[in-house]
């Protein structure tokens, strides 16, 4: 008969299995789309229709994630990454977006591009606490934790950019007339505020302001009227077809004002390109991400992974379209939340990881700027860099400038 030691230890070890199985199971909790083997999540994005040329962005996005796939996964978990075609039609974000959710099952909505497509998901997700997490608008709208805590943007803010660009206008052109194109909608209408807050006493000194539907197949009418007021300062808030027919029809009309486009339209690959290289030059723009094409990041280690990348995995992708390097960067951002979480996958603590990076700094974001978030903030950046294009490439004015 076995001694009262042996039984007593026999018995501590069955209590201690016992207790210890419960124990295990609690490390990982899991929400839908979830499992041991596979993380599965999705977004909609423009592959046609006039914000097309923003789909660049989430084909990135798609390519990364199949090379993280290639190398085992996040935390030994495949990334299931589920793209379907919305055109830029909100209307087609909701039912494709209803369509992830309800029927795909995914864990949560992924860097959906543009403000009027959020804008038509986010009352449904947040009804249904599904994450719509990293989304590609700058919007201030993005930024109310308060009321949609399931909603966290991924881009700089719209109204800090315009600010930024009011403020360059007044060092250097004081005294300079200055017209606004910008599209009618919540992200438009930022610029438009943010440039009027930017300027302060001085927005007298905005003389017109022209708005275009995000279906117009041209701001010709526009373009007409803003040069009639005179402006030499001219600010482009759109998305990037209308970018690029606004600077090619301002050279058209023999009007040669300063130009400042917003972030979302400044590709040289395809904006500018298309506007025209010699018609562009001295554009300005604000950046955050490095330009794949710029030689000062010849040699980095940063720019030799992405080029890696790139040719192995970017089959689909215009090698010149610096929009890659947005999607590159958002998807590394997402990865970094996804190990975080460990095994706690559920969308609650999906949010909590999301909030809590801080100072995260990725190697193809510009030097000195870097990706925070807290509870209360959902400002992803708080850095811009000022850069002017010369007919070849953007060229930096200054240092980074504070948006704070």
């Amino acid at each position: 008969m076995p001694s009262l030691s042996v039984r007593f230890a026999a018995v501590l070890f069955c209590v201690t299995m016992v207790a210890a199985t419960p124990l295990a199971q609690a490390q990982k909790r899991y929400d839908q789309g979830v499992t041991d083997s596979e993380i599965t999540f999705g977004h909609s994005l423009p592959l046609s229709g006039l914000g097309s040329a923003t789909g660049a962005v989430g084909l990135a996005e798609g390519d990364y994630f199949k090379m993280v796939n290639d190398r085992g996964g996040v935390n030994r978990r495949r990334l299931n990454f589920i793209q379907l075609d919305d055109g830029y039609n909100p209307a087609r974000t909701l039912e494709m977006t209803r369509r992830l959710v309800e029927a795909d099952r995914v864990f949560f909505i992924f860097a959906t591009q543009g403000t009027p497509p959020n804008i038509a998901i986010q009352k449904y997700l947040t009804a249904a606490k599904v994450p719509q997490l990293f989304i590609g608008s700058g919007a201030s709208r993005w930024n109310d934790p308060q009321h949609f805590p399931w909603t966290i943007p991924a881009i700089p803010s719209y109204r800090a950019e315009a600010q930024i660009f009011a403020k360059y206008v007044l060092a250097h052109q004081p005294s300079a007339k200055i017209a606004i194109l910008y599209q009618n909608d919540d992200f438009g209408r930022d610029y438009l505020i943010g440039l009027k807050e930017g300027l302060g006493p001085h927005a007298t000194q905005l003389v017109a302001a022209q708005s275009y539907e995000a279906t117009d197949p041209s701001v010709t009418s526009q373009m007409i009227s803003l040069q009639a007021s005179g402006a030499g300062v001219l600010v482009i808030a759109s998305i990037p077809t209308q970018g690029a027919q606004a600077i090619h029809k301002a050279a058209d009309l023999g009007w040669h004002p300063l130009i400042l486009i917003n972030y979302v339209s400044n590709s040289p690959a395809t904006v500018l390109r298309a506007a025209g290289a010699e018609q562009s030059k001295g554009v300005i723009s604000t950046f955050f991400n490095r330009d794949p094409t710029d030689p000062q990041w010849q040699g980095t280690p940063g720019l030799a992974a992405y080029q890696a990348w790139l040719k192995q995995y970017g089959h689909d992708l215009n090698p010149a379209d610096p929009q890659n390097v947005t999607g590159y960067v958002m998807a590394q951002l997402l990865v970094e939340v996804l190990k975080g979480c460990g095994d706690a996958l559920t969308r609650a603590n999906l949010v909590k990881e999301a909030t809590q990076v801080t100072d995260l700094s990725l190697p193809m974001l510009l030097p000195g700027i870097t990706i925070s978030y807290s509870p209360s903030d959902y400002t992803p950046f708080r850095k811009l860099q000022l850069e002017q294009f010369d007919g070849k490439r953007y060229r930096p004015l200054g240092a980074p400038v504070s948006l704070e």
